[in-house]
């Protein structure tokens, strides 16, 4: 069962997602919820509070599923997991992964700082394991990858052309297929080309 405050974000997410964070007013929030905009001020200070929190959450919640599955596992198991955990976390978190996209430039300062420290601490995560299933492959290449890989799961809140099963199996070979031809090729050629 959900507090209170995750039902607010929750709507406060599909709202955002759909109008955008300043097409979207604290009453329509309220309203989603069944309360008054004015009431949402018991939970949070403020709409930008409404948002730091939420994609401060996500960036935890991604980075804490990225060790656990780090750690885990071995590490030829560690990349098809962290694929398998960002694919279920997109599908699963649509609305989320379309305000994290289109919304980061809107976090106050000292948000915007601390949720881009836990989004590179996860994306550190990806490189060591990219790393780790093939030798010789250079740090900026790994990282290049790693944000391939990103964008290409997290484009699934534009593509619902599929059930979850099939978007998920598709999206999953698709990462693993482009992270493993990234493995096979000279890694020289590919840091270095422009």
């Amino acid at each position: 069962m959900s507090t209170r405050r995750e039902q607010i974000l929750a709507a406060a997410a599909e709202l955002f997602a759909r109008h955008g964070f300043h097409g979207v007013g604290i009453d329509e929030i309220g309203a989603a919820v069944g309360v008054s905009g004015p009431a949402l001020y018991r939970h949070f200070r403020s709409k930008d509070a409404m948002l730091g929190e939420m994609l401060t959450s996500i960036s935890e919640i991604l980075l804490a599923g990225g060790q656990e599955r780090r750690d885990a596992h071995e590490p030829a198991a560690v990349l098809a997991e962290l694929v398998r955990f960002q694919v279920d976390f997109a599908l699963d978190n649509p609305a989320l992964i379309t305000v994290q996209e289109r919304n980061l430039g809107n976090l106050t300062e000292p948000d915007r700082r601390r949720v881009r420290a836990l989004q590179r601490r996860y994306v550190e995560v990806w490189v060591q394991a990219i790393r780790d299933t093939a030798a010789g492959i250079e740090e900026p290449t790994a990282r290049a990858a790693a944000h391939a890989v990103f964008g290409l799961i997290n484009s699934t809140p534009h593509s619902r052309h599929l059930g979850r099963a099939g978007m998920a199996t598709m999206l999953r070979e698709m990462a693993l297929g482009a992270l493993a031809r990234v493995r096979a090729d000279e890694p020289t050629g590919l840091s270095n080309a422009s």
